[in-house]
């Protein structure tokens, strides 16, 4: 049989077209705007998400056999707020995980609800990116579309309910929204009061490899798809990418070098760190994770490279950073261009570059973004280890795992072995495995993970480089402290 593996993006929609056994068949992608009203804001149609699903759909089945397809599932950008009115019409365009805008409401739900509550209702704390400070936001500054507000859904989930009817959500990407009960997998019933929120206002809550319902007979008829096709629930992009590579089960670890970054750690056991530095959320497979994420990974280099140097050739220009530069670099980058999640939850951070002199090269200056980004990551993984996970090696995936030298930067900063797997195709895979365990082809996540996704390669620390890099991070997580008052004064 043939899944279908949906991975809605911040820039573009990826489709991936897999056989039961895990071959993939077929990788099709369409892009779509992205709009910034005012500095600190993001925010894209939902329209725009189903216009380019729909039309990738149609190019991944062209000289498919159709009649094979048995399931599609998601995998998506998490946090993004979606309202729906009473006739299920779209009524504002959606805010996104990487908008700043919600900076009062989260002060108030950290402040004056208090992290503690938060912490005890959703196992995490209010972040300018989670849902609920964005429909706080709708509330206090756009009261009438507030009123309007029939269904509040996540950006996956508008894509599923367009393909089957139904609002639905599931637990590993709903627990993004900070309305989650994550310990229990059920709504928060505190949390629905605190943002004036109705359960009848929420969409249906399933676990990630559960079918929602099959697919609509006008969406099967244009596809050309059977009617019995089922929509499985999917997962935030984050869970569907560690499904993906094969992170599941307990004491697994991947590392996401995407738009934004993470660490994620999946664990049998429900846990909270004293700071909430980490988010604690329920798993694609059941069970639950931890999870550091940080605004701009990949994205860094991209703006680096494109916006500032002006060029497309990523690979020319990390051929200058040869093996005798590595940990001794001078130049420091803080890599919070939109502001700053896990550790710090600061969404007035900002970019920094530091300890510029005049024989600082073009190469510095892109080693450092790299080096920043591995430094970041490696803030995060430290308060996993503060906990008594002991971490040995991880996974990677998402754009930035093309790249040989930043990979061998994450192991030597992090001290981990890095294993590369044979397909790297994230959230997408990980939506296409969920369908397969959904339609019956597999047990469970684990057993789809295990039969499916292939370790090919493992980049090890060395023990030089890991202590040259041991002082630079010594050196690195002194700035954002140093200068952290700065960034308030220069909005």
């Amino acid at each position: 049989m043939l899944y279908i593996g949906v991975d809605l993006g911040t820039s573009a929609v990826k489709l991936l077209l897999m056989e039961g056994n895990g071959e993939i068949k077929k990788i099709a992608s369409r892009e779509y705007p992205l709009s910034f009203p005012h500095p600190g804001w993001s925010e894209q149609k939902p329209e725009d998400w189903f216009t380019q699903t729909m039309d990738g759909l149609k190019e991944l089945l062209d000289g498919a056999d159709k009649s094979q397809v048995a399931g599609i599932s998601f995998g998506g950008q998490m946090h993004g707020l979606v309202i729906l009115d009473k006739d299920d019409n779209v009524i504002r365009p959606a805010i996104l995980w990487n908008d700043g805008r919600t900076t009062e409401e989260t002060d108030y739900l950290n402040n004056e609800i208090g992290k503690d509550k938060l912490s005890q209702y959703t196992a995490n704390i209010a972040f300018a990116g989670f849902t609920a400070p964005k429909i706080l936001w709708v509330k206090n500054k756009e009261p009438d579309n507030f009123a309007k507000i029939a269904k509040i859904m996540l950006p996956k989930d508008y894509i599923a309910y367009k393909l089957s009817g139904v609002h639905c959500t599931d637990v590993s990407d709903a627990s993004g929204m900070l309305l989650l009960d994550v310990k229990n997998r059920k709504w928060s019933e505190e949390m629905l009061r605190i943002c004036d929120v109705r359960e009848d206002q929420l969409p249906k809550l399933f676990e990630s490899y559960e079918a929602v319902g099959d697919i609509l007979p006008e969406i099967a008829s244009e596809l050309g798809v059977p009617g019995n096709v089922k929509i499985v629930a999917g997962a935030g992009d984050n869970a569907a990418a560690a499904v993906g590579t094969g992170t599941v089960g307990d004491g697994a670890c991947n590392i996401s070098l995407g738009t934004s970054g993470t660490v994620f750690i999946s664990s049998s056991k429900f846990g909270v760190d004293d700071n909430n530095a980490l988010h604690s959320f329920d798993h694609a497979d059941g069970s639950f994770h931890l999870m550091g994420c940080m605004l701009s990974a990949a994205s860094c280099n991209k703006w680096w490279e494109e916006d500032i140097i002006g060029t497309e050739d990523f690979v020319t220009e990390q051929k200058a950073i040869t093996d005798d530069k590595l940990g001794k670099n001078h130049v420091y980058f803080l890599p919070y261009l939109m502001g700053e999640r896990s550790p710090h939850n600061d969404p007035l951070a900002r970019g920094t570059f530091i300890g510029m002199t005049m024989d600082t090269s073009r190469a510095d200056m892109t080693q450092a973004v790299l080096e920043g980004v591995a430094f970041a990551l490696r803030d995060s993984l430290e308060v996993a280890r503060s906990l008594g996970i002991n971490l040995e090696r991880s996974k990677i995936c998402g754009g930035g795992a093309k790249s040989p030298l930043w990979k061998k930067m994450i192991a030597n900063v992090c001290n981990i072995k890095v294993d590369v797997i044979e397909s790297e195709q994230g959230p997408g895979m990980g939506g296409a495995m969920l369908a397969a365990v959904a339609c019956g082809e597999y047990k469970s996540v684990q057993e789809a993970a295990d039969a499916i996704v292939k370790v090919v390669d493992t980049v090890e620390p060395d023990p030089g480089l890991v202590k040259l890099y041991e002082e630079r991070y010594q050196q690195f997580k002194k700035i954002y402290p140093t200068v952290k008052a700065l960034f308030p004064q220069i909005q």
